[in-house]
């Protein structure tokens, strides 16, 4: 979730500097600094965030070990729907002369969940983006 929030910041955070240092050199310096405090942050909470799967991964009760992977299957379910099943469900309704339109999924919700479970929230972009990591 802070990952998604340092591209908004990082505007406001050159607005403020230009307005409060005026030489250009200690402006680049600074925003280096924020820039690489931000991310700093944001990986810390990531770190804590794997800490706290690894231990629910390793708990022996299926309602608590189990709910990421049950997640995990319902959103490869969900694109497989989107992707394959609800476009043959379509064409075979189609075929038939069947009226109507097969169930949908909402995709931006589907998709953004998915990413969420994999950990693509484009932190890791960023960084090497901005030359932060190799």
């Amino acid at each position: 979730m802070i990952q998604a929030l340092i591209p908004q910041l990082l505007p406001i955070i050159s607005g403020v500097l230009e307005k409060t240092v005026p030489d250009s050199v200690t402006k680049t310096r600074v925003k280096g600094e924020i820039e690489k405090a931000l991310v700093d942050n944001a990986n810390a909470i990531n770190l804590e965030t794997i800490k706290t799967n690894q231990i629910e991964a390793g708990h022996k009760s299926v309602f608590v070990s189990g709910w990421r992977p049950a997640i995990g299957w319902s959103c490869a379910a969900g694109i497989a729907w989107l992707v394959v099943g609800a476009p043959i469900a379509q064409y075979a309704m189609n075929l038939a002369g069947v009226a109507g339109e097969v169930p949908t999924i909402p995709k931006d919700l589907l998709l953004e969940l998915t990413f969420a479970m994999l950990g693509m929230a484009g932190l890791r972009s960023f960084e090497k983006l901005k030359g932060l990591t190799k």
